[in-house]
C-alpha cells in the first residue's frame, strides 16, 4: 500500500510546519503556555487564514488531512487546541448536525468560534453509563452533570455535551458555554503538559439536540475514535521530533573526547527508538485510514492507542536518558515532548484501558486449528 502523501497533502504539511516554526521555539512556547490563555490568538488566526481550522468539514478534505496537520502540531509542540477546539468537534457537527448547526462551522473555520467535546466524566471508564442526564421539558432540553477533563473547555464558546437520555441510550447536545447564570460553571486549569482543560458543571443548562436527536451512542463512539486518531497523529509527530533531537545530540555531544554516537550501546538504543516510532506510525496510519474510510472500529482504535502509548513512553524515557541532565530542564524541549506524550497516553483511554478492552474481545476470535 502506498503511504506517500499527495502533492496537496505535502503542501499542507509544509505550510503548517512553516507557520508553526515561525511562531514557536522553546522560549516562545514557554512564554505562551504561561499566559492566561495558554496559546496564541495570533497563531490561531494564521491557522484559520490558511484553512487549517476547517479541515474535514466538507468533501474537499477529510481525516487524512487532519492526520497530516496533527502530525505537524505534534512535531512543533504547538499549544493551540486545533483538534480539541476545532477539527474533532467540528467534524462531529458536520457529520451529524442540522443545516442550521452546520452553519456554525463557518465561524469555527474562521477562528471566531471555539468548540469543545464534553464527554469524559470523573471516575467513569469508557463502558460505564453516562452520569450526565438530559431532561426534556416543554419541548426543550436541559442537561445536568459533571464533565472533567474537557479539553479546551476553558475557552470554548460552544460545548458538545454527551448525556444519558430519559428513555435509555445517550444523546449529544449543543450547549452555550457561557451558560447564563450558574447553569454552566467552568473552572479552567493548566494540564500536566502545559495545555488547558476545564472542569465543567452543568446544572439544568439549556441544550439543543445535535441533528435529529435521539440515541447517538454510535456517533459518540465515532467522535471518541476521531479524537484518538488525531491524538495518535500528534504523538507520532512528537515522537519523530524527540528522536531527531536525540540523534542530533548524540552526534554533537562529546564524552571522553569523542561524540556520543561512537558508543555502540547508545546508537543501539537510538535504533530501538526508531523501531518504536515506526510501529507507532504504522498503527496511527491504520487508525487514520480506517476513519477516512468511515469505519469507526473500537478494536482498531484500541490497538493503535495501545501502541502509541507504549512507543511514546519508550521514546520519551530514552530521549531524556540519552540527553542526561539537560533533558529535564524547562529551557530544553525534550522534557516538554515527554510531558505531551505522557498526557496523550492518558487521554481518551490509557494503555491499560486499551489493553483491558482488547483482552475482553479475545473470546470473539475463532480458534485456529492445524
Amino acid at each position: 500500500m502506498n503511504f506517500e502523501l499527495s502533492d496537496e497533502q505535502q503542501l499542507l504539511a509544509d505550510t503548517t510546519r512553516e507557520v508553526l516554526s515561525a511562531g514557536y521555539d522553546t522560549e516562545k512556547r514557554n512564554k505562551v503556555i504561561d499566559s492566561d490563555l495558554g496559546w496564541s490568538r495570533e497563531v490561531w488566526g494564521q491557522l484559520a487564514e490558511i484553512g487549517i481550522l476547517g479541515l474535514g468539514f466538507d468533501e474537499d478534505s477529510g481525516p487524512t488531512e487532519v492526520m497530516v496537520v496533527m502530525t505537524e502540531i505534534g512535531r512543533r509542540l504547538a499549544p493551540e487546541p486545533v483538534a480539541a477546539a476545532a477539527l474533532v468537534p467540528g467534524a462531529v457537527i458536520a457529520a451529524h448536525g442540522s443545516a442550521e448547526q452546520r452553519a456554525l462551522l463557518d465561524e469555527v473555520a474562521a477562528g471566531e468560534r471555539l468548540l469543545a467535546f464534553a464527554h469524559t466524566e470523573p471516575g467513569r471508564r469508557g463502558s460505564d453509563e453516562l452520569a450526565t442526564r438530559a431532561t426534556e421539558q416543554g419541548g426543550g432540553w436541559t442537561v445536568s452533570g459533571h464533565k472533567n477533563p474537557v479539553l479546551a473547555g476553558d475557552c470554548a464558546d460552544t460545548l458538545i455535551v454527551t448525556a444519558a437520555l430519559p428513555g435509555g441510550g445517550a444523546g449529544m447536545f449543543l450547549v452555550d458555554a457561557s451558560g447564563g447564570g450558574t447553569a454552566v460553571t467552568r473552572h479552567g486549569y493548566r494540564t500536566f503538559d502545559g495545555l488547558r482543560g476545564a472542569d465543567v458543571v452543568l446544572d439544568g443548562a439549556a441544550a439543543e439536540p445535535l441533528g435529529a436527536g435521539g440515541d447517538a451512542a454510535e456517533a459518540i463512539e465515532a467522535a471518541v475514535i476521531r479524537f484518538q486518531s488525531a491524538l495518535c497523529s500528534e504523538a507520532v509527530g512528537a515522537m519523530g521530533e524527540s528522536l531527531r533531537l536525540t540523534t542530533d545530540y548524540l552526534k554533537t555531544r562529546k564524552q571522553f573526547g569523542v561524540p556520543l554516537k561512537t558508543f555502540q550501546t547508545l546508537t543501539q538504543r537510538a535504533a530501538d527508538m526508531y523501531v518504536s516510532l515506526e510501529l507507532a506510525r504504522s498503527m496511527s496510519y491504520y487508525l487514520g485510514v480506517s476513519v477516512a474510510d468511515g469505519r469507526f472500529d473500537h478494536l482498531v482504535a484500541a490497538r493503535a492507542k495501545l501502541q502509541i502509548g507504549r512507543s511514546g513512553k519508550h521514546i520519551a524515557e530514552e530521549s531524556i536518558q540519552l540527553h542526561g541532565g539537560i533533558g529535564v530542564t524547562a529551557e530544553y524541549p525534550i522534557a516538554h515532548y515527554a510531558a505531551r506524550l505522557t498526557a496523550i497516553e492518558q487521554t481518551f483511554g490509557s494503555s491499560t484501558d486499551q489493553l483491558r478492552y482488547l483482552v475482553s474481545q479475545v473470546g470473539g476470535y475463532g480458534t485456529a486449528t492445524l
